[in-house]
């Protein structure tokens, strides 16, 4: 007898077991979020098989968690080939049930944090939540305040009170010398944002802050990696916009292109942050600040068209671009925008500056720069919380720099 569950799944046998009444409803999800036919129905007959199974072994709804799928897998592992994906077709199963309120959510004991880790993420939360920072700049102070108080107290107690100057120093001058590029520039400031934290919440007598040793720090030392008009051009004619990803790639490459966001301001837009009767995009910046940027016609109407051509309409998600697999979600982060951008330049067979996304913005800032932009005009559409930031973008103008270059001594006159 078979057992109809969706107009185009169907299971062989009738469905049984505590969880039986919730499997037509893990269908209608899977679907929702995009999930091929093939990849639906093995889902939602592990499911069916997982629930019997419960019910064969008189397990109460409130106990059903991921060790019950261990032991499914290992019992059914005798009798048929268990798939690799089937640990995580199942506990995608009980992750659809917990947001249902089926089951409780699992008590995971967390291992206990070190005194040394204990410290560290009391910093790292202060940086996310009093200081409002982005997840990126407390992950990139971390190493370096966990490599200074391990070097002092290995994995005893930390106590803080007894820091000294002479510790400090000790650590950049040991510390720095093995580093390249702008690492010990990172050194520092993750230190001394450290300690500042450690004055503010009393841990230290004096601001220890001032002891930071200063590392040599040329600015401006490189010339932006930016990619020229003309491969930006042949970039977007070389897309495909007859299918759904190329609809979605190309306005994602328009915006990097056309307003010079970076990779995570693309991927924060959402659906209510266009206004369309004003022409403008709310972009989500660094440290929480929002930017209005207008949205040029032609950047409009890229989106336009993915939104009514190819943006899933049975998604929930308000993220403004989805991947393109299932589940049908918003990008993780910026990562996922640097492997677009180097897939379609792979693609389309150019070589760019670098294979990220930031050469658009330093193309953008070069080009805007060239057309007699000043460096505030610039700095506002990048979003620049500092001027010296927008500097940088002088050393590429070599028309405007070339008349100030002093004659070479002997030279041709």
């Amino acid at each position: 007898m078979k057992c109809i569950i969706s107009e185009d799944v169907v299971l062989s046998r009738p469905l049984d077991g505590p969880l039986s009444a919730h499997i037509a409803g893990f269908a209608k999800w899977l679907r929702d979020e995009g999930y091929a036919l093939y990849s639906r129905h093995r889902q939602v007959r592990l499911a069916a098989c997982f629930s019997r199974w419960l019910g064969e072994e008189s397990v109460d709804l409130s106990n059903v968690g991921s060790e019950y799928v261990s032991r499914y897998l290992r019992t059914h592992a005798r009798q048929v080939k268990i798939s690799r994906g089937d640990a995580a077709a199942l506990r995608q199963f009980l992750d659809f049930l917990h947001r249902l309120g089926v089951i409780p959510a699992e008590r995971i004991s967390a291992r206990p944090l070190s005194p040394v880790e204990q410290v560290v993420h009391e910093f790292e939360r202060y940086l996310l939540h009093d200081r409002a920072l982005a997840q990126a700049t407390a992950v990139n102070y971390a190493p370096f305040v966990r490599g200074f108080l391990a070097g002092l107290f290995g994995g005893g107690p930390v106590k803080l009170s007894r820091l000294c100057a002479a510790d400090v120093v000790r650590f950049v001058q040991r510390e720095a010398p093995r580093m390249q590029l702008k690492r010990p520039k990172l050194l520092t400031t993750a230190l001394r944002s450290f300690l500042h934290y450690l004055r503010y919440r009393g841990e230290i007598p004096h601001n220890l802050a001032d002891a930071v040793p200063t590392v040599p720090n040329w600015s401006m030392t490189s010339i932006p990696r930016a990619i020229p008009p003309h491969l930006v051009r042949r970039l977007l004619a070389s897309i495909n916009r007859h299918t759904a990803i190329g609809r979605r790639d190309y306005a994602i490459l328009l915006l990097l292109a056309r307003l010079g966001l970076r990779a995570g301001e693309v991927t924060r837009i959402e659906l209510e942050d266009i206004d369309w009767n004003a022409g403008s995009v709310s972009v989500r910046r660094k440290g929480g600040q929002r930017g209005i940027l207008p949205l040029p016609a032609d950047v409009g109407a890229a989106i336009a068209a993915y939104l009514r051509h190819a943006r899933p309409r049975n998604s929930s998600s308000r993220r403004l671009f989805l991947r393109s697999r299932a589940p049908l979600r918003g990008f993780q982060g910026p990562v996922a925008i640097a492997s677009l951008v180097q897939h379609n330049l792979t693609r389309a067979g150019i070589k760019a500056p670098t294979h990220g996304a930031h050469q658009f913005r330093h193309g953008l800032a070069t080009d805007m720069l060239r057309h007699g932009a000043s460096l505030t005009e610039i700095g506002e559409v990048l979003g620049h919380s500092s001027p010296e930031t927008t500097r940088i973008y002088t050393k590429v103008d070599l028309n405007a720099l070339r008349p100030l270059a002093l004659p070479w001594p002997g030279g041709i006159r």
